[in-house]
């Protein structure tokens, strides 16, 4: 329990200084929370799509980072493209830092070809985050043989809660066809400031995302066209100093899906191996990943839990024949 709490306490103490910035949570389940992703992806899907998503990182840790999702999003004819809700709650530190994003979407798509078509997506967010400074442990407070016994020497911030609005875009290109797709995103455009101590140099660092992959069916005498097929992915994201590759493959067979990633970055130091089944019910959709962690915290850590629970909703003939992107929604 101590051990868990100095972790986390030296994290915070450095995130108020001007050395170091935050860092946006990440998901295993990249396409299950498309939206998060990429903005672009709003209206990704013909009919109204709601998703559930909670992650918990870390569990040797506690509940110290956790993470609970909820997103809706669908295609609007006459707005000739898709618009999307995504509500964050992010959990730090058994409740020592909360934050909270509602971000709204808005998705332009235009059909280059008749196989080829684009998407553009711009989002507006409202990031609240509140420190409750009473559920604060500092190694200063800690007595070896006692516990916690003693008051803290550190300077209690003048704001514990701040709010304040964040801009971001992102691009999307996909055939229908020969079923790839590719993208890119911008988090974060205007950097706002978040530091509780009211320090103009703690911003939250622009997030670059950029992600490609290709949905190949695998049809023989054993398997009819559409049973099975495999979709090779790659993802890449970069913020300040942070960077991480995800690459891997899923693999669909009628109504399950197995997937397996590697984690790394380019210095090729490798962090986890992410492994998911899921399985689709008429238009329910339900997967399970963990983060088998590899890197010389695995002992301390044991990787991280995340589940995600989707339902398409049911909606009337589009007037247009727009099409949904063929990638995966796992």
């Amino acid at each position: 329990m101590v051990k868990r709490i100095i972790i986390f306490v030296f994290a915070i103490i450095i995130g108020g200084t001007e050395f170091a910035n935050a860092q946006d949570p990440e998901y295993s389940q990249f396409y299950a929370n498309s939206l998060y992703l990429n903005p672009a992806f709003a209206g990704s899907v013909v009919c109204p799509r709601i998703s559930l998503n909670y992650r918990n990182q870390w569990p040797a840790l506690g509940s110290t980072f956790v993470n609970y999702n909820i997103a809706a999003d669908g295609h609007v004819d006459f707005l000739q493209g898709g618009v999307g809700l995504n509500l964050l709650k992010d959990v730090q530190g058994e409740g020592a830092i909360e934050t909270t994003n509602i971000d709204l979407m808005y998705s332009y798509t235009s059909r280059v070809h008749r196989n080829f078509a684009i998407k553009v997506g711009f989002q507006v967010s409202y990031i609240q985050r509140v420190l409750n400074w009473s559920d604060l442990v500092f190694p200063d407070m800690i007595d070896r043989l006692y516990g916690i016994i003693y008051n803290t020497l550190e300077t209690k911030p003048t704001n514990l809660s701040e709010g304040y609005f964040d801009f971001s875009t992102g691009f999307l290109g996909y055939n229908t066809q020969k079923k790839y797709y590719f993208g890119f995103a911008v988090h974060h455009l205007s950097q706002p400031e978040e530091s509780f101590m009211g320090n103009s140099s703690a911003v939250l660092p622009r997030k670059y995302t950029a992600h490609f992959g290709i949905e190949i069916p695998v049809f023989n005498r054993r398997f009819k066209r559409g049973d099975f097929s495999v979709s090779p992915n790659i993802m890449y994201q970069r913020q300040q100093d942070f960077e991480q590759i995800n690459v891997g493959m899923y693999f669909s067979r009628k109504d399950f899906v197995a997937g397996v990633w590697m984690r790394q970055n380019l210095d090729l130091h490798y962090d986890a191996v992410i492994m998911l089944v899921g399985f689709v019910k008429d238009n329910l959709k339900f997967s399970y990943s963990y983060d088998l962690t590899i890197s010389k915290m695995a002992k301390e850590t044991l990787g991280a839990h995340e589940v995600t629970l989707s339902v398409l909703l049911p909606c009337r003939q589009k007037r247009k024949k727009w099409e949904s992107i063929a990638c995966p929604t796992f």
